[in-house]
């Protein structure tokens, strides 16, 4: 068969996932594009059914049936965006509350920023294959503010590459519970997934993946605290963990937060409000920034009068 691909794991690739073998091992396939593989049970290891997560062993034989891309094409959706800089290479946008960045697991209605990318812009860059077009990163659904996207595959690997050195800078406003007593916190705490839920992220001081997030107080008020969190690494749910991990849970996360919150909000209190970078084209630094939306303001508000 023409979509069937069989391989064999040698010396250097013994512990690898095998959802990150295969994304090395399938040219212009991404890691989500082989996980969806394996969702789907076109994977096997030897002629058995494993997880994404399955460590492999030396001689170990990998057989995959490629995903039809018919199954993996993406509607096209006239959903409104917040674009604040566009150029042949870039779009630099404001996400909204609400709004899931790409389709995955739960989210495959439609009704993401990529179906809204689709919509309005001709091109985007391929580096993560049909299901993430030119996302170079990412925030939460209920977490707002700004994200650059790529339009060629160039620029794409230009902005990962900013990413991984840590030379692209990221911060973000968070409302958080308590009183954060110093006015400068540097949390460096490794990330790796909750062994008790797959959808959550914990500190693992062993297993971890390095996660550094420094902190800085803005104002203090009775019972809240509104802070600056600026990312060093861009781990998943990394500042709503990190936050939780020092007892200062970020206001109205369903995830990490108090089970009883102290105030009715929609999702955490977190918005990504600056992002420095250099351009992929002229090697000029940009740098954005953009206003909390609404329902931020309004829970600030609140907390200053409780």
């Amino acid at each position: 068969m023409e979509n069937r691909k069989d391989f064999i794991v040698n010396e250097d690739e013994i512990g690898l996932r095998l959802d990150a073998f295969l994304a090395s091992k399938i040219e212009g396939k991404s890691r989500g594009y082989c996980q969806k593989m394996i969702d789907e049970k076109l994977v096997f290891v030897n002629e058995k059914i494993q997880k994404a997560s399955y460590k492999l062993s030396y001689g170990d034989k990998v057989t995959c049936s490629l995903l039809e891309e018919k199954e993996l094409s993406l509607e096209k959706k006239d959903i409104k965006l917040d674009i604040l800089y566009q150029d042949d290479d870039i779009i630099v946008l404001n996400k909204p509350r609400g709004l899931v960045v790409h389709p995955s697991n739960g989210h495959y209605d439609g009704e993401t920023l990529v179906n809204a990318l689709l919509f309005h812009v001709k091109d985007l860059s391929s580096i993560n294959g049909i299901i993430r077009p030119g996302i170079v990163h990412r925030i939460d659904k209920d977490t707002s503010g700004l994200l650059v996207v790529a339009k060629n595959d160039e620029a794409h690997i230009f902005l990962q590459n900013q990413l991984k050195d840590h030379s692209m800078h990221r911060e973000y406003l968070a409302i958080c519970e308590g009183i954060i007593p110093h006015q400068d916190i540097k949390i460096d705490a490794p990330l790796g997934k909750d062994p008790h839920d797959r959808l959550k992220r914990c500190v693992d001081v062993y297993n971890g993946k390095e996660a550094i997030t420094h902190v800085h107080v803005i104002e203090r008020m009775k019972n809240h605290t509104l802070v600056t969190c600026r990312l060093e690494t861009g781990r998943t749910h990394q500042i709503r963990v990190h936050m939780q991990y020092i007892k200062h849970p970020l206001v109205g996360d369903p995830i990490y937060g108090y089970r009883k919150q102290t105030v009715k909000a929609n999702g955490q209190m977190l918005h990504a409000y600056k992002i420095t970078f250099i351009h992929p084209r002229s090697k000029k630094e940009m740098s954005f920034t953009c206003p909390p939306d609404d329902e931020f303001n309004r829970v600030l508000e609140i907390v200053r009068e409780k």
